[in-house]
């Protein structure tokens, strides 16, 4: 679709609009210094912050790689876009007038704003009706829980817009459609209300409703405490309810529509933000009532994520409002809490790992939400755990030695692997070393020899230990685009052959390579399985996520995903949320005759491209491997042989490092025994120590060459004859034949 020719007036007044520190802050963390903000550049491989923004000249510019101009400029080169799509896509985001010199097209771009204005206008008025009903005689319990079981004021209910929805089935669909005259439809793109499948109890609405017919709907949220959703304009884009009976889920919360987003939304956001400056740093927790006790308390610079875990769009975000980049995580100390903490600590390790960005933890003690907390302790103990919440990597010590009972060696070796995975990502400087002493001393039980020898093994084994299996440092020229056309090639085979689907999942799983390395690949994939859970889905989206989790495993052969048209959902889906996304994977979703042609052989393709995929990586770690090897310092057959000679002299003792190589050396009567015996003795112990003095260089030695093996495999099967594909394919199914 061609794009439309822009008035001048939009253009100006998107250059007065945009923010050069808002457009370039949503891409690159960006940390004050001065007046100006500096930040990590990313048109180049740039490994510390070189590049300026200067909001009193709305400019940026990077030292290194001599990249600069406005804001438009800066999107323009980032997102590989034309400056029509920029301006377009800014003053979409701005909700400015779009005017150009064409008139279908420009009313076209109206019709979609309009749309989206119709949706807020629908869940504003869905808002004001919760709040009534929580004011009715119906809605009494709900205003009794929540005053009650809650603790909260009139002044906090009111301040957070907090509701009722009633035990009707279509109680708001009678109201929005014969009051306020909008149509079932509409609600059900904002996520109020469900369209009735099958003829079941369950799903009919009341018989009394004058919207019940052939395809009727009911409300989506009974009996229900409401939160709105707002975003960071303050406009309502989504609801949590609270369940008052006990039934499941506890929390419901309105799916994702064209205004709502879950991973692009924080809930208080739109409260929290001049707080957040103002204390410069945020507080992140995981529920809504959590944020609105800690609002109560006094405690405004609180915010939670959407039920999901934190995504980087919403740290972004929250990075925008304080300068010190700082960010304290307050998830539940149960098993999801734990994990919901993990996930968003990898979303921004890298960050934190080059100091662009302060996070820390905050654990509350006997497993204790923010909410609870409060009310048994009041604002001031919270604030000073918040003042003393450790550094994310002091966390993240702490869970790998939790239960853990270092006397037995198991467990001790567990928690050493544990710790040594996670030492291995800082890189040598004096935080690593004093992590290093910290782990050793924990380790050691205070007995301070043990922990010298801790502290020097723990520091070679993460040595060893730093390879992260994607790191750019060990690509060659050409490879980011070789892995560019194949994960292009996987994605291909996925949307144009919908019969090989279970088996391309199982594919990919088997051979970890879901993570796709280009963030675009990425976004396709994120809305390809967002859009399978929802059609695999029973009563819950997470019966959606359950069976394409069992897709992944080979467990399920994934027949429900055939019949998906995944490219016209996708374009329909991408040309109103995402416009720039859709131009680059056009591609993708319409092939050329080349391409198609490529796609009459999908197992041989698979099985080429996705081993091509893996003996990449492979290459890669090889490299690694062959520098860490090639860093040891190998001790000769004659050094060995010194020291082993130097044990039999009386009174000697054993040099260090040669301990555990072998029994004591036999003193000079032993000499007198059968030579035969003693060279063999020797010769042995000789190896023995050999061995050990050299354990670490031949360690990644033996890693080298099974890496060697496992490439020479993966050639085998990038290789592999059509006709050897078909012959295996008869006794086997697609993903046993996949995995051969």
């Amino acid at each position: 679709m061609s794009l439309p020719r822009l008035h001048p007036r939009t253009i100006e007044a998107v250059k007065e609009r945009a923010d050069i520190v808002d457009v370039v802050g949503e891409h690159v963390v960006l940390k004050k210094k001065g007046r100006e903000f500096v930040g990590v550049c990313p048109f180049h491989d740039d490994k510390s912050p070189s590049m300026t923004v200067s909001p009193a000249k709305q400019f940026y510019y990077c030292f290194s790689c001599g990249a600069g101009g406005n804001a438009i400029k800066f999107l323009m080169e980032l997102q590989r876009l034309s400056f029509a799509d920029v301006v377009l896509e800014l003053a979409r985001k701005y909700q400015l007038p779009i005017e150009t010199l064409d008139g279908p097209q420009q009313e076209r771009l109206r019709q979609q704003l309009s749309r989206r204005e119709q949706l807020h206008r629908a869940l504003t008025l869905a808002a004001g009706w919760f709040r009534s009903q929580l004011r009715s005689a119906e809605g009494a319990p709900a205003l009794a829980y929540l005053k009650e079981s809650r603790g909260l004021s009139e002044v906090t209910i009111e301040a957070f817009g907090l509701g009722y929805a009633p035990e009707r089935w279509d109680g708001l669909l009678n109201h929005l459609g014969q009051v306020e005259g909008l149509a079932p439809e509409l609600l059900e793109a904002a996520g109020l209300v469900v369209p009735r499948k099958g003829n079941g109890d369950q799903d009919k609405p009341s018989p009394n409703s004058r919207i019940a017919n052939s395809r009727g709907f009911y409300d989506r949220f009974r009996h229900r405490v409401m939160v709105p959703i707002s975003d960071r304009q303050g406009r309502i884009i989504g609801f949590g309810g609270r369940s008052l009976d006990g039934g499941e889920p506890k929390y419901l919360n309105s799916p994702e529509t064209e205004v709502f987003e879950k991973g692009k939304h924080l809930f208080g956001l739109d409260r929290a933000a001049n707080a957040i400056r103002s204390d410069d740093r945020a507080v992140v927790v995981e529920g809504y009532f959590d944020v609105i006790a800690l609002h109560a308390a006094g405690i405004t610079n609180a915010v939670a994520s959407l039920g999901t875990a934190l995504s980087s769009q919403q740290i972004t975000q929250l990075c925008r409002c304080c300068d010190s980049k700082r960010l304290i995580l307050n998830f539940d100390t149960d098993r999801a809490g734990v994990r919901a903490a993990q996930r968003a600590i990898g979303e921004v390790e890298q960050l934190a790992l080059q100091g662009q960005l302060e996070l820390r933890v905050l654990q509350l003690p006997a497993g204790k939400d923010p909410d609870e907390f409060l009310k048994q302790h009041g604002a001031g103990e919270y604030r000073s755990l918040l003042d003393s919440a450790p550094p994310w990597l002091d966390w993240q010590i702490e869970q790998v030695l939790v239960d853990k009972d270092l006397a037995r060696s198991d467990q001790f070796q567990q928690a050493v692997q544990g710790l040594v995975a996670l030492l291995g990502k800082l890189p040598p400087s004096a935080v690593r070393s004093h992590y290093l002493q910290q782990v050793a001393e924990r380790l050691s039980g205070g007995q301070a020899r043990l922990a010298l020898q801790l502290e020097d093994d723990l520091r070679q084994q993460v040595k060893g230990q730093r390879w992260h299996g994607r790191s750019t440092r060990w690509e060659q020229p050409g490879e980011a685009g070789l892995r560019e056309r194949a994960e292009a090639e996987v994605l291909r085979l996925y949307l144009h052959c919908p019969s090989y689907r279970g088996a391309i999942r199982a594919e990919l799983r088997r051979r970890d390579l879901e993570d796709f390395a280009l963030q675009h690949h990425r976004q396709l994939w994120a809305a390809i399985s967002s859009l399978e859970e929802d059609n695999l889905a029973g009563a819950t989206r997470q019966d959606g996520a359950g069976r394409l989790e069992a897709i992944n495993r080979g467990l399920d052969p994934g027949h429900d995903l055939f019949e998906l048209d995944l490219p016209r959902l996708l374009a329909d889906q991408l040309l109103v949320e995402q416009s720039e996304l859709l131009n680059r994977l056009t591609p993708l979703l319409e092939p050329n005759e080349v391409q198609r042609l490529s796609l009459t052989q999908p197992l041989l393709q698979l099985r080429g491209t996705t081993a091509a995929l893996e003996r990449q990586r492979s290459l890669k770690r090889c490299r690694h491997l062959l520098d860490a090897w090639s860093s040891q310092r190998l001790e000769t057959l004659e050094r060995c042989i010194a020291l082993l000679l130097a044990e039999g002299q009386p009174g000697a003792q054993p040099p260090a490092g040669a301990a555990g190589a072998g029994a004591p050396g036999p003193g000079p009567a032993a000499a007198s025994g059968s030579g035969l015996s003693s060279a063999i003795d020797m010769e042995t112990r000789i190896d023995a120590m050999f061995a050990d003095l050299n354990r670490d260089a031949l360690h990644f030695q033996e890693l080298y060459y099974n890496e060697r093996q496992h490439i020479g495999h993966l050639d085998q099967q990038r290789c592999a004859g059509y006709e050897e594909i078909m012959q295996e394919a008869a006794p086997q199914s697609a993903p046993e034949l996949l995995s051969a």
